[in-house]
């Protein structure tokens, strides 16, 4: 008898944070190692965000919370959603957990049965496809490569789509591509989930805030779908408070009461002290706060953009949202670095890290073989010698 479950030894470990963890161990090592693996803004939270958690545990805020939230804090994201993306929620629709990372965990184990497909446009945030498979689910992926932008087409997506499926996610901005669907790009998608109504829709928009040219349409604001929206969001990309653990989702009233559910045999409630700070930080107008942060992404996206495409054998798409950019670097595989053969995406970052000392993730974990994953929430510093890291790999490469 296996001592670990079939469950576990089935549940594949996050690329993300396992060439992290490389990549500080290196760097603990004494090397310099340029990390670009982690999407992790590298800003200080608020002020005020700050000072709302120092109240709140002064106030003694320190016994459990109800398992789906502070009633105040389910009313403040009702309020938000209602301004930022026109969505109408109660309260009894909005569940509060420890990052959105539970609240799509307490979605897949709360929605998917064994053998139900989940539609899965790739690339895709690595937790996704391993979330579906725990939940006993079938990924049902869709690629658009660079030339689509990273971006499916209703064709794609109506192709897909059949009576095994029960729900469709993806992120909006996208990680790890950075791409943002516009208004027309979204309605063409509406036409196709009108025709089938058995399925649910997962928009995760947690970095609504970090969008370049035009701001975010959420996907539940179309009348015809918006009761089968499940919007997806959370505090630590827009506010900059990763290790602080809040994500929310708003749904139906059903599926909102079936996360609770679950987590309440979890987690129970999330973090009280960053609850009572979320309270006053949703209630801030993001236009008053965001867009210096958000200039700041841009203009180093434009920097690592404007570098990478000047490499040969790279090839880019601008990304318009999220700190991310996802170059095809598929024509340095047959090739040959420091008598290493470069056969996909894993060796790519491996040789990088392991010979450029440059810390990246690679495609294959996205569901796209033949790029990889490079973050630019990093100093402009940082973003220059990757570029000139990335530079070296590529006139290295026979």
């Amino acid at each position: 008898m296996s001592l670990l479950s079939q469950r576990v030894n089935n549940l594949g470990e996050s690329k993300t944070l396992a060439m992290a963890r490389m990549t500080n161990e290196l760097k603990a090592q004494g090397v310099d190692v340029t990390n670009l693996t982690l999407g992790e803004p590298d800003f200080s939270p608020f002020d005020f965000f700050k000072e709302s958690a120092k109240k709140a545990i002064d106030e003694n805020y320190c016994r459990y919370s109800p398992v789906p939230g502070y009633p105040e804090l389910k009313e403040a994201i009702c309020e938000k959603l209602e301004r930022d993306n026109n969505l109408t929620y109660s309260p009894s629709q909005i569940v509060v957990s420890t990052g959105a990372k539970q609240s799509i965990a307490n979605l897949m184990l709360s929605l998917v049965n064994e053998g139900e497909e989940v539609v899965l446009p790739a690339p895709y945030w690595v937790t996704y496809y391993e979330l579906i498979q725990f939940a006993q689910g079938t990924p049902k992926v869709i690629f658009a490569g660079v030339d689509q932008d990273f971006k499916i087409t209703a064709a794609q997506l109506d192709e897909a789509i059949n009576e095994k499926t029960k729900a469709f996610l993806f992120s909006n901005p996208c990680n790890p591509t950075g791409a943002v669907y516009s208004r027309e790009e979204l309605e063409s998608l509406v036409t196709v989930f009108e025709k089938y109504p058995h399925v649910q829709i997962i928009s995760d928009e947690i970095y609504e805030h970090i969008v370049y040219d035009e701001s975010l349409v959420s996907l539940g604001s179309f009348d015809s779908i918006k009761d089968r929206v499940i919007t997806v969001n959370g505090l630590s990309k827009g506010f900059a408070v990763t290790g602080w653990r809040l994500g929310y989702i708003a749904a139906s009233d059903e599926v909102a009461k079936a996360c609770g559910k679950i987590q309440s045999q979890f987690t129970s409630g999330t973090n009280v002290i960053t609850q009572r700070a979320a309270i006053d930080a949703l209630k801030m107008d993001p236009t008053s706060i965001m867009p210096e942060r958000t200039q700041i992404f841009k203009k180093r996206r434009d920097l690592i953009c404007e570098g990478l495409s000047q490499i040969d054998g790279i090839e880019i798409s601008i990304p318009n949202g999220a700190f991310y950019v996802f170059p095809n670097i598929s024509s340095f595989f047959g090739k040959t670095v420091n008598g290493k053969k470069i056969e996909n995406s894993q060796d790519v970052s491996t040789v990088l890290l392991q010979d450029f000392h440059l810390g990246s993730t690679p495609g294959h974990a996205f569901g796209a073989e033949g790029y990889i994953r490079l973050s630019y929430a990093a100093s402009e510093q940082d973003l220059l010698q990757a570029i000139e890291k990335l530079r070296c790999f590529a006139q290295t490469c026979a």
